[in-house]
């Protein structure tokens, strides 16, 4: 697999070149088509191409299929939302088991849906009785209490009227025929006042009270009272707040007002009897039944129990098996009919390691359906672009996942994961580097990774997906992120020599570089990483920017040399030389002659201890290339290099632009001289797969569109050189960020709070480090380093070879069906 076309160039190494495609033809039989898919869907190695996309979903072969798949895919959804209102969990499919006929399945599912559809409504039904009557059982308890309230206080009231009329009955004996004729006559001409009972929800009680009035003009009295506890609404079935109200009225136009603003109002209403001895028997009547109520909901509710749990051992089988057969027959629809329409025909793209797998299932499917006539296998020529294939694990694949969202590798092309499986961690450390805080993240990462298991079972949040995918690149980011740490000598930022302190005192400005990152024995140096002994005094900053800075363009200028010679294994694979002398050697001329020699002044000033000032020496490298370098000379004859190296950069943007559209345009005129007549193709298959393959071979050429394009390409890497080398400076302020951060927070609330002597401000000041160190530096700048790396990735060094616009190879397979939704 990391062997090529052109001779070997990149080693071998499964990442490097996507898998090897054939284009395929199957030939199947009618009787054997529907087993011969599934088995390619469980080997899962064939992506197959749509042969009718001009007919619609139900002008195709398998519609009404797919429509029964459907309607048994609508059922099962319906029972797992049963399930999940009732709290039934389904039964875990832990092994394959005898595979189940379609048409039983399809049988059973129809049976248990009419039978829990019935049981539901006849639930329903029980359910809204109930509810009825336990809001006409508070109707009665409430209007009752309305009712004794007012006869005990009219009772009282009658009482004192005829204790006074005993008083005055010696003084008014001739008056009293008259007074009693009066009253009788008074009486007479009462009228009888009407009432309505029922429940109002609270929210609209005072709106209810206030329509009642103005639509009867004031003649009504309403009394209302509040239920504490919610009720559940018999109509909606949800709990509900509400009041009780009673309403009298006069007249039967007042009660046929009131009866439409209640039914407006969604008023419930309730009989009521002022009767009291009647109250009593309606209430023990109402509890009676509420209770026999009770009996049949709860063994209905049990019966259903019963039938959901029947349903959730079988829920999983049936599922994985409705799922499999839909997406079956989708993929049949996708082959055609021959013309003795006995046979169907089908054209997928597959690795060429997987031939071999292929024809055993096609020869199990003929064996196993009793096929008469086996399947054919054939593979067909084409110039269309395969789709791309990497092999990849748990481990590699996060790392691919972030290369792909960049865009998918052509085919073939050279894969920036393999270096990215390094590089990405390395360069997230470079700017994160704490070995403190990265014991953490490999805390939290060993958690996921050693319950990894249980957790890809589980159904995570979106950010806990994201981390649980991508805990191997965490893991990688972590590690590195302890080694840079241990370079840097930073715990938390806090100085932490890990050896024996230096014999020398640092704490001026005179000490060179190389003095403290151990990479020559001036004096006596650190042993491993950066002297701690920079920390706290006043050059520790102006130190550590100068290290740094350089550091990154180190790495700037060796990770986009690495982009460039790849572009030239790319071109060396698909064999295009052109590629080679007029864009891999010009490139790399140009970033060297500037960007690479300013790298190799770095190294031997820090090698020399020399003083020399590199900002002048670039400056004046373009613009007085010919003045005397004086002091900031840093090794003989560097000003015959630099003019050698400047001219070398200026001859190679010509290169880059001139050359390759003339070339081009040379090749494609041999390429089609006399192609008028050209020969036709020897088989009828490849004539077909040259026809649908597209035209690559005969577009136009368009000279002055190559050069535009030569044109942008040569101006966008020139300035691209100098920008992408200054884009890598975020490795530096990135690392003085986080190393800051830590510093405060350290500094100026775990010491500010620990120099109080008091147990409560240091127990505050630990939380509020505690926190901060969390939420800023574990999370936030975690986020900001890896979304600074990916863009180095992505922009500074996949863009010096990576075209991805190529498509991922997604073939026909079973293995997730069981946990998409549809």
């Amino acid at each position: 697999m990391g062997e090529s076309r052109g001779g070997g160039c990149c080693p071998p190494m499964d990442l490097m070149r996507s898998e090897t495609m054939q284009l395929v033809q199957l030939i199947v039989p009618m009787e054997s088509a529907h087993l011969t898919v599934s088995y390619l869907g469980d080997l899962g190695l064939v992506q197959f191409k749509d042969l009718n996309s001009e007919k619609s979903p139900f002008q195709r072969t398998y519609a009404a299929q797919i429509k029964r798949c459907g309607e048994m895919a609508r059922k099962i959804r319906f029972f797992k939302d049963q399930m999940s209102k009732a709290e039934v969990l389904p039964k875990e499919l832990l092994e394959k088991e005898s595979d189940i006929d379609l048409d039983d399945v399809e049988v059973k599912l129809g049976e248990l849906e009419a039978e829990l559809v019935e049981i539901n409504a006849n639930n329903d039904k029980l359910q809204r009785s109930y509810n009825e009557l336990m809001e006409y059982k508070l109707v009665l308890q409430k209007a009752g209490e309305f009712f004794s309230s007012a006869h005990r206080s009219a009772t009282a009231q009658q009482r004192e009227i005829e204790s006074e009329d005993s008083q005055q009955a010696g003084d008014d004996l001739l008056e009293s025929p008259l007074l009693q004729e009066e009253k009788s006559v008074d009486s007479s001409k009462q009228v009888k006042l009407g009432f309505l009972t029922g429940l109002v929800p609270r929210e609209k009680s005072m709106v209810f009270e206030r329509i009642l009035f103005r639509a009867t003009r004031g003649n009504i009295f309403i009394r209302q009272t509040v239920i504490e506890e919610p009720v559940i609404d018999p109509s909606s079935g949800e709990k509900a707040e509400k009041n009780v109200f009673i309403v009298f009225y006069s007249g039967e136009r007042a009660k046929s007002k009131i009866l439409k603003i209640c039914e407006a109002f969604g008023a419930n209403r309730y009989p009521f009897s002022e009767d009291l001895g009647k109250q009593a028997q309606m209430i023990t009547e109402v509890s009676g039944r509420l209770s026999e109520l009770k009996t049949t909901i709860d063994a209905g509710l049990g019966h259903r129990n019963v039938l959901l749990q029947t349903i959730g051992d079988k829920f999983e089988l049936w599922n994985l098996k409705v799922r499999k057969e839909k997406a079956i027959y989708h993929t049949l629809n996708m082959l055609s009919l021959d013309v003795t329409k006995k046979c169907l025909v089908a054209e997928g793209w597959s690795p060429v390691f997987a031939s071999n797998e292929i024809q055993d299932a096609l020869q199990r499917a003929a064996v196993d359906s009793n096929s008469q006539v086996g399947s054919i296998f054939q593979v067909l020529r084409t110039k269309e672009s395969p789709p791309t294939y990497f092999r990849t694990n748990k481990f590699t694949s996060a790392i691919q996942e972030i290369v792909d969202a960049y865009g998918v590798a052509k085919y073939q092309e050279a894969n920036p994961g393999v270096f990215t499986i390094v590089t990405f961690p390395f360069l997230f450390a470079v700017m994160f580097g704490d070995w403190g805080h990265g014991i953490c993240i490999l805390l939290a990462t060993m958690y996921l990774i050693l319950r990894e298991k249980k957790l890809a079972s589980q159904k995570l949040g979106d950010i806990m997906e994201m981390a649980f995918g991508g805990r191997y690149v965490i893991l990688m980011m972590s590690l590195f992120s302890i080694y840079t740490g241990l370079i840097y000598n930073e715990f938390f930022s806090i100085p932490y020599p890990l050896f024996a302190p230096s014999a020398y005192d640092c704490r001026d400005a005179s000490c060179s570089e190389a003095t403290t990152i151990g990479l020559i024995k001036v004096r006596d140096t650190y042993p491993f990483g950066l002297d701690p002994v920079w920390h706290g005094t006043r050059s520790e900053l102006p130190f550590l920017n100068s290290l740094k800075m350089k550091m990154s363009i180190l790495l700037g200028v060796s990770q986009m040399n690495l982009g460039i010679i790849m572009s030239y294994f790319n071109a060396r694979f698909f064999k295009s030389s052109v590629n080679i002398w007029f864009q891999f050697i010009p490139q790399m001329i140009f970033l060297n002659s500037l960007f690479g020699y300013l790298s190799v002044l770095i190294i031997i000033k820090w090698c020399t201890g020399s003083q020399a000032d590199l900002y002048h020496v670039m400056i004046y490298m373009f613009l007085s290339p010919t003045d005397e370098l004086g002091e900031n000379q840093l090794f003989p004859h560097q000003k015959t290099v630099q003019l050698v190296l400047l001219f070398l950069a200026l001859v190679s943007v010509p290169c880059m632009l001139l050359p390759k559209p003339f070339i081009l345009k040379k090749q494609h005129e041999a390429r089609h001289q006399g192609q008028s007549y050209a020969p036709l193709d020897e088989t009828d298959e490849s004539l077909h797969v040259e026809t649908t393959g597209g035209s690559h071979g005969h577009e136009e050429f368009e000279f002055s569109e190559i050069f535009v394009h030569q044109l942008i390409h040569t101006i966008e890497f020139v300035l691209g050189a100098v920008s992408n080398t200054a884009s890598y400076l975020r490795l530096w302020a990135l690392s003085l960020a986080h190393s800051e951060l830590s510093s405060v927070f350290y500094e100026k609330v775990l010491l500010l709070a620990w120099g109080y002597n008091n147990v409560f401000i240091l127990i505050i000041g630990i939380l509020v480090f505690i926190f901060a160190t969390v939420g800023v530096l574990l999370v936030m700048e975690t986020l900001s380093a890896f979304l600074h790396a990916l863009r180095l990735h992505w922009v500074e060094f996949q863009n010096k070879f990576y075209e991805g616009d190529g498509y991922k190879f997604a073939p026909f397979t079973f293995i997730f069906t069981a946990n998409e939704d549809e």
